[in-house]
């Protein structure tokens, strides 16, 4: 879908800072990883942040995962 418009982005799409507070960057088995914590143990893998094809295909971290803080 293509939006032409002369309206800022901001507007359009306005930033809802609530929805990102819970994510951060971790380093999982040496593997970047933007992950949502989920509750005190557990986290939910957003995306993973390597360039390293390999990586992408290991199931443990694929984005949906849980990972539990006891893995960290």
């Amino acid at each position: 879908m293509i939006l032409y418009t002369m309206m800022p982005q901001e507007l359009i799409f306005p930033y809802d800072a609530d929805a990102f507070k819970n994510q951060q960057t971790i380093s999982y088995q040496g593997i970047p990883l933007l992950v949502e914590q989920t509750d005190q143990q557990n986290y939910q893998v957003i995306r993973v942040l390597s360039s390293d094809p390999q990586h992408f295909l290991n199931d443990q971290i694929c984005p949906g995962a849980k990972i539990s803080f006891s893995n960290l």
